[in-house]
């Protein structure tokens, strides 16, 4: 079948390797593998829930902000850190796209993220 190659701009047939299209550069790791999966997606949503659709840091504010449009799901100890935390909801918060940003330069310490989950939900400290 001929088509119109999106990386050269020419038709050739769809088998066909141009050389233009772009090789992968690495493998997914398995960190990428588990932010695809059906897991990671039931329990984003289990926790977004959980919090009721609001970021958990600006609610806290003086005076509050009800953030509840680009809500993101963050890990307090990172994937990378230690594996065995990626869906344990004493690790997982709701924040907005501007509070995950700061959490994960480390602007917002672990500490203060895992003290709301205390007071809300009596998980115990890391």
């Amino acid at each position: 079948m001929l088509k119109s190659c999106k990386y050269c701009g020419r038709i050739h047939d769809s088998k066909f390797n141009c050389g233009k299209k772009p090789k992968r550069k690495k493998e997914p790791t398995d960190i990428n593998k588990f932010r695809w999966s059906r897991r990671w997606r039931e329990k984003r949503n289990h926790i977004v829930e959980r919090d009721s659709y609001l970021c958990q840091l600006s609610i806290r504010e003086k005076p509050p902000r009800y953030i509840y449009t680009d809500l993101e799901v963050h890990h307090i100890v990172p994937i990378e850190e230690d594996w065995d935390l990626r869906l344990e909801d004493s690790n997982l918060i709701t924040l907005s796209a501007e509070y995950h940003e700061k959490a994960e330069r480390g602007e917002i310490s672990r500490e203060h993220l895992q003290s709301i989950l205390e007071g809300m939900y009596g998980y115990p400290p890391r």
